[in-house]
């Protein structure tokens, strides 16, 4: 049987082993944290130095709270921070475009980053808002100027979530000195599916709701997911072999006949975009499954759906140069050979396009 070759790592990624060890630990603790007795003291205290172990990984000083998962987390800033209205730019993922019927959405410009007057012009409105800006795109990677954009949005007197989903442990401290909130998910840095984070500057900007997680949770807490996740966490990721692997991807992609989506733009060292001129992007990820390679049009959340991306459509795309991009993202696994796979695969592709022309 042919080995398979996964290169859609910002989708989810494989459980580290750190991680599954750390999971058989906590399901051994079976207790409930909230119980006072010895075996729920010391559940409790397995779950608060995972708490400060997440904390720690990001730089942040301020409260973490446990939830589900990153959407989780958004929703949760955007519908119980307290605050009038809701911002988010016009790329955000589907998640924050879900989580509240009134958000209003602030242009970005060709190269994917948000218009700073158009922020300007969002905010002038009358109220204290929360303001949704991802740390990297999920599609084309493109990383948003987190430092400049906080600065612009407490001088107006308005609060920072930032989507921090695809961000790795201890890559950006800017993230952790100007965000009021951050979203976190696990199983995108080799933890556990259903469990993420929030983490909170200061907790008097949320609406508590009671119950667990410093009341802002009810609901008795996954331990054994959340110490899988304090586990993956402290497995550091190699940013910069990300970059190199992301470098000599674009040069390739392009010496190939495909575009790399903003190859110029700062970018997550681990997601790259390609369009293929006259190939519908469904088509690549056929052929590319077939043979064996599996990569995504888009994030998750969206690949399944024929309807043109929100994220590219926002930059300016048409139609058909929309769906004609697939997205290429690395984990740990990753490697040059596992790349140099796929563009073969995906040279027999364009060999087509070429005959059919």
């Amino acid at each position: 049987m042919t080995t398979r070759i996964y290169l859609d790592h910002a989708a989810t990624t494989p459980l580290l082993p750190a991680a599954r060890d750390a999971m058989a630990d906590g399901f051994a603790r079976w207790a409930n944290p909230s119980s006072p007795h010895a075996e729920g003291r010391g559940a409790k205290a397995a779950l608060e130095a995972a708490r400060g172990q997440v904390a720690a990984a990001y730089g942040w000083a301020g409260e973490a709270l446990f939830t589900s998962g990153a959407s989780e987390s958004l929703a949760i800033a955007l519908t119980r921070s307290a605050v009038e209205r809701r911002l988010a730019s016009a790329v955000e993922h589907d998640a924050v475009l879900r989580a509240a019927y009134d958000i209003a959405l602030v242009k970005v410009g060709a190269d994917g980053l948000v218009d700073g007057d158009a922020l300007d012009d969002a905010m002038a409105g009358d109220g204290r808002a929360v303001v949704a800006i991802q740390w990297a795109n999920s599609e084309t990677g493109v990383r948003q100027p987190i430092m400049a954009l906080a600065e612009q949005i407490h001088a107006a007197g308005h609060l920072l979530l930032v989507d921090a989903a695809q961000m790795p442990a201890g890559v950006d401290r800017d993230v952790a000195r100007h965000a009021d909130f951050v979203a976190l998910s696990a199983h995108k840095r080799g933890g556990p599916i259903g469990v993420g984070a929030l983490l909170v500057r200061d907790l008097a900007t949320l609406d508590p709701t009671g119950g667990q997680e410093r009341g802002y949770r009810p609901g008795t807490e996954n331990m054994p997911a959340i110490l899988g996740y304090a586990a993956a966490l402290a497995e550091p990721e190699d940013v910069a072999h990300y970059a190199e692997l992301r470098r000599y991807l674009d040069d390739a992609m392009t010496s190939l006949g495909g575009e790399p989506v903003l190859s110029g733009a700062l970018r997550h060292p681990a997601i790259g975009s390609y369009r293929s001129p006259g190939v519908a992007a469904t088509t690549q990820l056929i052929r590319l499954d077939m043979g064996g390679i599996a990569v995504s049009a888009g994030s998750a959340c969206a690949s399944g759906s024929m309807k043109p991306s929100h994220v590219l459509t926002a930059m300016g795309w048409d139609q058909q140069a929309s769906q004609e991009v697939v997205r290429v993202s690395f984990g740990r696994s990753t490697t040059q050979a596992d790349l140099d796979a796929f563009l073969t695969v995906w040279r027999e592709i364009a060999a087509g396009r070429a005959r059919a022309a």
